[in-house]
């Protein structure tokens, strides 16, 4: 897989976030291209961690932050178990498709400084600001994970 850098841009400070944290979903994507089912459901390591446990697992944390607690919406999170109809290429799907209704639904916030509608009770609030650069810090660590996996499982490496 070919190496990538990030993009480097002098924006305000919504696009620059928005930029890196889809850099961020793109390389993780890019990490399970090419990977076999069997593969994809393997986990070289003690965890128990799988490239499509990952692919699920980020698309659930972005619907979990954006449409369920900065929206406020009602959503059916997707289970983060893996069962035996999962499959990669609908994960990929699914987590593409979440990406665009995050993106629809931040694009129509009043601004960075909105705060998330609802919160679990013991938590303090945040605001659109926190919450993106969350994502993005949950989606580079989870792309860096799945660097490892997919080394791991071919040797493949690359951003």
């Amino acid at each position: 897989m070919a190496d990538q850098r990030p993009p480097h841009l002098a924006a305000d400070e919504l696009t620059t976030v928005h930029d890196l944290l889809q850099f961020q979903r793109e390389s993780l994507v890019r990490k399970v291209d090419g990977v076999s089912e069997n593969d994809a459901r393997q986990s070289p390591v003690q965890s128990g961690t799988s490239l499509l446990w990952l692919m699920n697992h980020i698309a659930r944390a972005e619907r979990g932050w954006i449409i369920r607690r900065f929206a406020g919406l009602e959503d059916s999170e997707p289970d983060v178990a893996i069962g035996t109809a999962d499959t990669l290429p609908a994960a990929v799907e699914f987590y593409r498709q979440t990406w665009r209704e995050v993106d629809d639904i931040v694009a129509r916030a009043p601004g960075l400084d909105e705060r998330a509608r609802r919160m679990e009770s013991d938590r303090p609030p945040v605001n659109l600001r926190w919450i993106l650069m969350h994502l993005l810090e949950e989606t580079a660590r989870h792309a860096g994970h799945a660097d490892i996996l997919r080394e791991l499982l071919d040797g493949s490496t690359g951003r």
